[in-house]
């Protein structure tokens, strides 16, 4: 499974999105379930499915999916 498909799976479960949701352009507080709480929930979710820890200013700076696999892939995750 690619690095894409992994990621947009650990959004549509953390921010409980209904399959097929179309993560790719989800924003930070774009939509309900993407407030701080969910925030949160979304980043330790991303932590435990890449086995990562991120700094406090990667968690502030991800507001975006986009945002999220960039960070990942400097962090030398891959599929």
């Amino acid at each position: 499974m690619s690095l894409t498909d992994r990621l947009r799976g650990v959004f549509v479960d953390a921010l409980e999105l209904p399959e097929g949701t179309d993560v790719e352009n989800l924003t930070y507080r774009g939509i309900e379930q993407w407030d701080s709480l969910g925030h949160m929930t979304l980043v330790a979710a991303i932590e435990d499915e890449f086995d990562v820890q991120l700094e406090t200013e990667q968690v502030i700076d991800m507001s975006s999916f986009k945002v999220a696999l960039e960070m990942l892939r400097g962090l030398g995750v891959d599929g």
